[in-house]
């Protein structure tokens, strides 16, 4: 980890994974997370083994920040921990805007981070949402992502 505090490094990752969509920017969101990428949402667990599964996951979330014509998506931390084996635990809701109208109610998540050199990066996301929601397509389930 850099100097900068937890909650610095927090506040980055928060904005990077909020921009990254909003901007299509996908090495911004591949900088962000460490393969595999473990996401568990209402609709169930999704693993993402590689580049390409995360590639198209990630397209899928445009399609859905197109749906709802998002311009902005802002993350509020909620809270930032260590746990005992080096890893970070944060938590933050999420609120999604099109225009100054908020589209969804905020939902909370949480993610689970490594500290690298360039930041925290997400291992796990967990969350009552996902672009399912939104794009009518299921998450596949864990081994139809393995290659």
């Amino acid at each position: 980890m850099c100097a900068k505090t937890e909650d610095t490094e927090f506040r980055v990752f928060l904005d990077a994974i909020s921009e990254c969509f909003i901007e299509q920017d996908f090495d911004l969101w591949r900088r962000s997370v460490s393969l595999p990428l473990s996401l568990i949402t209402a609709a169930g667990p999704v693993e993402i083994a590689d580049l390409i599964g995360l590639q198209e996951n990630f397209d899928l979330y445009l399609q859905a920040s197109a749906a709802m014509r998002l311009t902005k998506i802002y993350r509020k931390m909620v809270s930032v921990e260590q746990c005992g084996d080096g890893t970070w635990m944060g938590t933050y809701e999420t609120n999604l805007l099109s225009g100054a109208v908020r589209v969804i109610t905020p939902y909370t998540s949480s993610a689970l981070m490594i500290g690298t050199a360039n930041g925290f990066r997400a291992t796990s996301i967990l969350n009552a949402r996902g672009h399912h929601e939104w794009t009518g397509l299921m998450p596949r389930k864990p081994k139809d992502l393995v290659r």
